[in-house]
Order: C-alpha cells, then structure tokens, then sequence
C-alpha cells in the first residue's frame, strides 16, 4: 500500500507552480473570460488559526474551480493592517505597531504558502502602506468635497487610562479589555459619511443578487436602514422643553402610553437633575456601560428601565404620558426616543408588561384603526412635520 508523502510531493509541485507562474494573471487577455476571487483580508495581529484555514481553504477552491471551467481568474491576497486589532497587539507585546504587523505579514504569508493558496502575490496589498491607503485618503477627500463626509457630535466609549476611544467589543463589565480601567461614556466629534443618500440605489440593486440568500439580503436591507415616517414633538409638562421623536407609524399616536428615553441623553440628565431620580439615573447609566449595543438591542435582552419623575404631553389629545428609560434604546439611532405603543411593537409590549404600563389597541387584526371616528378626529397637524 502506497503512502501519500505530503511533504514531499506538495513541496516539490508548490515549487513548480511557482517557478512556472502558474496563478499569476493578466487581466488583459482576450483569450478567456475574466474572473475575480477575493475572501476577506486578514488582521495580522498574530498567528493564523483554523478559522482562516477554513475560510481561504473555501476561496481556494472556488478560484481552481473558475480555472478548471476556463476563466482567467484572479484571485489576490491582502492584509487588513490598519486598525485596532494591530493597535492592541503591538501594545500587548510592547513593539512598535510597524514592526509587529509586518514581522505577522512575513509568517502569515508563509503559512499561507505551506497550505498551498492559488494566489497571485504580485497583487499583494497591506492596506497600512502608503501605496494603499493613499487611494483610501483620496476617496475621503472627495465624499468630503461633496458634502458626503461630515462631522457631528456622538457619545463613544472612552478609557480613562488609555484615552482612546474604544469599540463596543473593547468594553468587558464596564471596563477596557487592555488595561481594564473604567470606561465612560464620551460626547466627542465623530465623522460620519452621508449612505442615506444613496439608500435608494443600494436598495434597488440588492434585487440583482441572484442566487443571493434571502436572510443575507434582509440584513443588507436592515444595516441600509431607510425608513419613512414622521417627526412628531412631544412637550414636557411643567417645563419649556420638547422633544423630537421619529416613527413610521403616527397613526398609532393615540396609543402611546409612555415615552421611552436612551439613558445616555444629555435630556435625561437636565431632566432629573436636582431631584430625587438623579441619583439612580446616573447608576442606571453607569450600568449600561457594561454592555455593549447589540447586547442591549437583543431581543434575547430582558427590558430594564425606570420612570425618571417627569411627563410628556401627546400633541393630539393632550394626555400627559409618563417618561422613561430603558436599556433597550440607543442615544444614536432616531433622536434617542421612542415614543412607547406597547399595543403594536413586541419591544414596547415587553417593556410594558414587565412594569405594568398600561396597553392600548389603535390597530385590529386587519389594519383598521379601533373607534375611528375618536381618532380621525387628529387635527393638531402641527405636531407633525416630514
């Protein structure tokens, strides 16, 4: 019985593709028609592990497939060498981010080399080098020329100790997975890039992916977010203050029962300033710090949240609702407040049966609004606006 010499016999035709050129491509040629294989670059923040074999083991073997049928294929590899996994390393091991991440690229690649990848490595990039990132700075500038890139202020998570903002995975208990200080919530200038102008175009061509699964084009269709709807002012009895909700449904207007507030709003914190509530909002807050957005967003997450002493006012009937907090919305996504139907959202219901507010239907089962002539009579067509 024969024994399959691996090491043997793969060095010595690797050896061989190599000196004969065999995966490297011009896309030039007339002669076959083009095809183009790209798995995700890796970080290299260390040693590669089976989670990469996995994955570029699946690009290889589309890229030999496409060759087999006839294509001229390229099939390049990179290096995703900017950002904080190089960041975090490099201080881990106490080395100069340049020289940890190259030192990883040279022992990646070889290992890369040993499984036997059809790569191209002529077309290497490392996405950390000048040549690369000089196309990244050009793009920014233009989006920037055009009104596409923008500042505005957003609360981050900021460590104490390392002063530096950190992703929401970098948080663990409320602390900085580096160093493990406290982490606090930070109102710092962030830059945004303006996708909602071109929610319409991206949406349209999720219809050409065939072949595409349906759940992977529904979270394309949920990150690209587009949402139509209304803004509706709600005032805050006893004070002088209003605030801006946003909803896609306002004929559901009649059966809001309380406001919901992100925690981290600077409302909040004018709101219950100087009175009995101050106190535990802010150990709500600090809380909330331990957890990370999707965390907190889960629909798994149990709802926790507090009344904060105060009421709003609902523009169409004048019926003072009360205000609250939860875990469950975000200072950054709408205007941070949720105006509560617990009749007609699951979030809200839960929400509501766990603290005993009260539900009220505006909506039956096809659609129609409940005692309709009590609720066309919405006149106060002021408190909406587009």
């Amino acid at each position: 019985m024969s024994v399959y010499n691996f090491k043997e016999i793969e060095s010595k035709w690797k050896k061989i593709w190599e000196e004969t050129g065999q995966y490297k491509v011009d896309t030039r040629q007339a002669d076959k028609p083009n095809y183009y294989t790209l798995e995700m670059f890796p970080y290299p923040s260390g040693q590669i592990h089976m989670g990469h074999v996995r994955n570029y083991s699946i690009g290889d073997v589309v890229a030999r497939f496409k060759k087999m049928e006839g294509f001229n294929v390229l099939h390049p590899m990179g290096w995703d060498s900017f950002g904080l996994p190089a960041e975090n390393a490099a201080i881990k091991n106490g080395i100069h981010p340049h020289i940890w991440t190259m030192k990883n690229i040279e022992e990646m690649k070889d290992k890369l080399n040993l499984l036997g990848g059809s790569y191209d490595w002529d077309k290497e990039i490392a996405t950390s080098t000048p040549e690369y990132y000089k196309f990244t700075q050009e793009i920014f500038l233009k989006l920037l020329e055009n009104g596409l890139a923008y500042k505005k202020k957003s609360l981050v998570n900021w460590c104490t100790s390392c002063e530096t903002v950190l992703a929401n995975e970098q948080v663990v208990q409320g602390g900085c997975e580096r160093c493990g200080s406290p982490v606090v919530k930070k109102d710092l200038d962030q830059w945004y890039f303006k996708i909602t102008d071109f929610a319409e175009e991206l949406l349209e061509d999720l219809d050409t992916l065939d072949g595409w699964p349906e759940k992977v084009k529904l979270m394309q269709k949920n990150w690209i977010g587009k949402s139509e709807g209304a803004d509706i002012d709600f005032k805050i009895a006893g004070t002088d203050k209003t605030m801006t909700v946003f909803t896609t449904r306002p004929d559901t207007i009649y059966g809001v029962t309380c406001m919901v507030l992100a925690p981290e709003l600077d409302l909040v914190k004018e709101l219950v300033a100087g009175t009995e509530y101050e106190k535990d909002v802010e150990n709500f807050v600090t809380e909330m710090y331990k957890y990370s957005e999707i965390e907190r967003t889960s629909t798994d997450t149990e709802k926790q949240g507090m009344f904060i002493g105060k009421y709003a006012i609902n523009p169409i009937n004048g019926k003072e609702v009360p205000i609250w907090i939860a875990n469950y919305v975000m200072p950054d996504y709408g205007t941070g407040v949720v105006m509560s139907v617990p009749a007609h959202d699951d979030r809200d219901k839960e929400f509501a049966q766990k603290y005993n507010i009260e539900i009220i239907d505006v909506i039956d089962d096809d659609g129609k609004m409940i005692n309709s002539e009590e609720f066309n009579g919405m006149d106060n067509k002021d408190a909406f606006k587009k």
